[in-house]
């Protein structure tokens, strides 16, 4: 939420008072200092326009002014606290997509890479790396004072993010190898992320509105260095452990129909906050008038919500059916997007954004240990390159969202926008009904493509396969195996 007013005050503020004298100039003694303000006069029933200072009134109803005086046409009057310049809004929408939807682009492009690492040296010295690079980012954003610096910072951001949530949602599979204790250890760590959300924007728009844009970021910063102490402490990066099983390739994880399903449901759900987060705050800048401590005050019933979701459906998604829990949250995700619109003030976005955050929480907790299962299930017990994937699902809905929503919010209005990801969300939810008892047969056809039989110890010592429908073979391969 500080991005969209940080941008606003220092390009379009900072352009227009150094642009006003210039127009002003030529103009009478009378008209030399906007904005104009009318007043009327109960003493003498007048008319009167006030500009800058009390010595230029000019009577307009009276008979001592012959020149009828107009405020300029490019600044119509505008309800109290709405900014100025609607042009200038409206193309800030794309420009803010844009820097948002960096970090995820950036993200995107190196999580493939960083599953390949994690199987090649383990998950501790990458998430160390993560670490790094985010506090350098920070630090980055808290000095940064134009686009440029702030594009730099964001994309920044997203390279320490591949790190640190590839290696870290895949040392989570690696150590918790029940279902059920994965989904709650998930759940935990998903909410983990909804508290940074939670915190994040309140805590950045107040901050920015009655300290400075620096304040957060010094805090965060700060935060960061002793999160990077717990883990040289804890995790003890320096120690390199590649896993003893070679991982199945990534090309051919997403050759898995039950993996894009899960990768899907996961991209279209977070596209719908992530298409809220540059457009929302500039929405309500120009139809609510809002000030900038509301702008991230907007976002705290999701993130509480989300909160609440993600740590109950870690342990009620299994037992409802994870496949169940993520078909109904994507189906909420998506009228809770239809109602945005609806809202008149920052009162009215309670309800919808409360919804959004806790259907998110249902599909997230639920799609996360699925993507785990299934490589379980029907791959190689490896995580890194299956939670690249999910993590390059997750940074689509995240690039896709920021860039097309504000050049959807320029074409058509910010209504529509949430309209059409709405509908998608809807549409999409009933794939989720594949998931409900996905084959484990695939496996053998991935055994024999990279002719390596022994490879089926992997899959039989996993205990929850017998739950699941097995091929005509599979009595005899486990007794061969054991």
């Amino acid at each position: 939420p500080i991005v969209p007013t940080f941008l606003y005050t220092t390009e379009y503020e900072g352009a227009n008072s150094s642009v006003a004298p210039a127009w002003t100039e030529p103009a009478p003694p009378a008209l030399k200092a906007p904005p104009f303000s009318s007043m009327f006069s109960y003493f003498d029933n007048t008319t009167v326009i006030v500009s800058g200072s009390a010595n230029t009134t000019v009577l307009v109803n009276g008979t001592e002014s012959s020149r009828p005086l107009q405020p300029p046409a490019s600044s119509p009057p505008l309800p109290s606290g709405c900014p100025e310049g609607e042009e200038f809004l409206a193309k800030e929408n794309v420009r803010v997509g844009l820097l948002f939807a960096s970090k995820a682009l950036v993200q995107l492009v190196f999580n493939p890479s960083v599953g390949l690492l994690t199987n090649r040296i383990g998950y501790h010295i990458p998430m160390f790396i993560g670490f790094i690079i985010m506090f350098v980012s920070t630090v980055m954003f808290a000095f940064s004072g134009t686009y440029t610096l702030l594009f730099i910072a964001r994309a920044l951001q997203g390279i320490g993010s591949s790190f640190s949530s590839v290696a870290g949602l895949g040392m989570l599979a690696s150590v918790y190898t029940d279902d059920f204790e994965r989904g709650n250890a998930m759940g935990i760590a998903l909410g983990g992320l909804a508290l940074g959300v939670l915190i994040g924007a309140p805590f950045g728009s107040v901050m920015y509105e009655f300290v400075g844009k620096s304040s957060p970021f010094l805090v965060l910063a700060f935060l960061a260095l002793l999160d990077g102490a717990l883990q040289l402490c804890i995790l003890q990066p320096s120690k390199i452990s590649p896993e003893s099983t070679k991982g199945t390739p990534v090309f051919t994880l997403l050759r898995d129909p039950y993996i894009l399903v899960a990768a899907g449901a996961l991209c279209f759900s977070n596209m719908g906050v992530a298409m809220l987060e540059p457009t929302l705050p500039i929405w309500m800048m120009q139809t609510m008038c809002s000030p900038k401590w509301q702008l991230g005050m907007a976002f705290l019933p999701a993130s509480i919500s989300y909160l609440i979701g993600t740590n109950l459906f870690g342990i009620l998604a299994n037992k409802m059916g994870r496949w169940l829990c993520s078909l109904i949250g994507m189906a909420v995700v998506g009228i809770s997007l239809l109602c945005v619109p609806l809202a008149k003030n920052i009162y009215g976005l309670i309800g919808p954004n409360g919804g959004l955050g806790f259907a998110i929480g249902m599909v997230d907790s639920s799609m996360m240990p699925i993507m785990g299962y299934l490589v379980d299930l029907r791959h190689t017990s490896v995580y890194g390159n299956v939670y690249a994937i999910a993590d390059v699902a997750f940074c689509m809905g995240f690039a896709i969202g920021p860039s097309t929503g504000g050049a959807i919010v320029r074409a058509i209005g910010f209504p529509w926008l949430m309209i059409i990801i709405g509908v998608i969300n809807i549409a999409y939810a009933p794939l989720c009904w594949y998931l409900r008892n996905p084959p484990a047969k695939e496996e053998k056809i991935a055994i024999l493509s990279q002719e390596c039989p022994m490879q089926t110890k992997s899959y039989t010592t996993q205990k929850t396969l017998r739950d699941f429908p097995l091929t005509d073979d599979s009595d005899v391969e486990a007794e061969n195996a054991e």
